[in-house]
């Protein structure tokens, strides 16, 4: 009989942090624990957490708080706190979340069993390894659906932008070696991937710690050379490192997905230069103009912020005049979030929240009527689409094509014949488009 505790895990933030929850999945596994889905039925519960910006701070202590009230009225007997938030308030956790049993910085998931251990003799654990010093990548328990897969190709980040407290919490850049990337990949591909996003702080960074000419496009080719059939998309990619081998590696290689995630924050180069962000607006429009001039029907994807310190209604109208000019299949828009330790959290001219909050807004509502207009040019097309899943309510499947990143981007709704299974690919005729999702028929 096994006497160990059920384990329930909560990942949150990004898909960084899925791949980092993935390693503490397979340790658990491996070493004998049942893994609940639900919350209710677990002993321990692992809460891996994200603290980039306020806002996910806020998520993370409400689900601690959260599932606190499990220890007090049902068999929960242990939190764990991992991940960002774990590291970046260390000393903080125990005395303002008393109901946290034991907390593991970003360095400390090899050692999730030593915690749970400690736990499970109600003794307090914490553990704080150097960030830099832990191996990058490990094996993986995958909960992304068998079709697709996160492949993080590095840790940390090295570029200093004046918001970011990712630095501090993450450490100093570091690329994960080639080899060990291809093996993964051939792992991922084994098990059903079909496609692989790579992820890291910053993707286009990629090889330059190291001394061999290393890049992300040799990466990209070393992949697609080395599986079958896997295709790759990418995110996190900055403008100043849009190289002119990059865009042809994207033109060239078939399984490159024609999607690129390119978070540019801004294009005031005043706003960029107090974000320390690299290239300016020269290198966001240059990054845009290849690819878009050389990759036929490339789809971009950015984030901006809104309400930086000192943003000025003139270089919000800026902004404002470039999305409508540039016309971005896909964006998403941040309100500044002051964040302590971070150089900006003291610059002067500080935003009220509510304007920030207001400009996001603005952006979000011309966007809508840029990506409708996407979407209503795609009616007539016929589109290769990845089956998801099928949605009773609406009576229709639903997935994702090309122009579509999985969690973040719209879907494609379409009838067929019953029996479709989740991770084929159907063409499908789009004949409508609400709002941003289309609506078809397969083929």
């Amino acid at each position: 009989m096994n006497n160990k505790p059920k384990i329930g895990f909560i990942s949150l933030g990004c898909p960084k942090n899925q791949i980092d929850c993935e390693v503490m999945l397979k340790q658990v596994a491996d070493a004998g624990y049942e893994i609940v889905a639900e919350d209710i039925e677990a002993d321990v519960i692992i809460i891996n957490t994200c603290a980039f910006i306020e806002s996910a701070k806020q998520e993370a202590i409400d689900n601690i708080l959260d599932v606190a009230w499990l220890k007090e009225n049902r068999n929960l007997s242990g939190i764990i706190v991992t991940g960002c938030l774990a590291e970046r308030y260390r000393e903080e956790i125990f005395t303002e979340l008393p109901e946290v049993d034991a907390v593991l910085g970003c360095g400390g998931i090899h050692n999730i069993l030593d915690a749970i251990e400690s736990v499970a003799r109600k003794e307090k654990y914490s553990l704080f390894p150097a960030i830099e010093s832990i191996g990058l990548g490990g094996e993986r328990l995958v909960t992304t659906p068998s079709h697709y897969a996160y492949l993080k190709i590095a840790e940390g980040c090295d570029n200093r932008c004046t918001y970011c407290t990712i630095p501090s919490i993450r450490g100093r850049y570091r690329s994960r070696r080639p080899e060990e990337i291809i093996a993964e990949a051939r792992e991922l591909e084994a098990l059903g991937a079909r496609e692989l996003i790579l992820v890291a702080q910053d993707t286009t960074r990629y090889g330059k710690d190291f001394s061999q000419n290393v890049t992300l496009s040799t990466l990209i080719r070393d992949i697609t050379e080395h599986t079958e059939q896997v295709r790759v998309r990418l995110l996190y990619c900055y403008p100043d490192q849009i190289t002119d081998q990059l865009v042809a590696e994207i033109r060239d290689n078939d399984r490159v997905i024609k999607y690129v995630d390119l978070p540019i924050q801004h294009i005031s180069d005043t706003v960029l230069r107090r974000m320390n962000r690299r290239g300016g607006s020269a290198a966001v429009r240059g990054a845009i103009k290849r690819l878009r001039e050389q990759v036929p029907g490339i789809v971009l994807r950015t984030t901006l912020i809104t309400g930086f310190p000192g943003e000025s209604e003139e270089e919000f109208g800026q902004l404002c005049e470039f999305v409508a000019k540039t016309r971005f299949e896909r964006l998403g828009v941040f309100p500044y979030s002051r964040e302590e330790g971070t150089p900006a959290y003291d610059m002067p001219d500080q935003i009220d929240k509510s304007v920030a909050e207001e400009r996001a807004q603005i952006l979000l509502r011309n966007q809508m009527m840029i990506s409708a207009a996407y979407a209503d040019a795609r009616v007539g097309e016929v589109l290769p689409v990845v089956c998801e899943g099928y949605d009773p309510i609406a009576e229709r499947y639903y997935g994702r094509s090309d122009a579509d990143a999985p969690e973040i981007d719209p879907l494609v709704y379409f009838t067929g014949e019953k029996g479709i299974k989740e991770g084929a690919q159907v063409n499908v005729k789009i004949t409508d488009a609400i709002n941003c999702d289309l609506i078809g028929e397969a083929l």
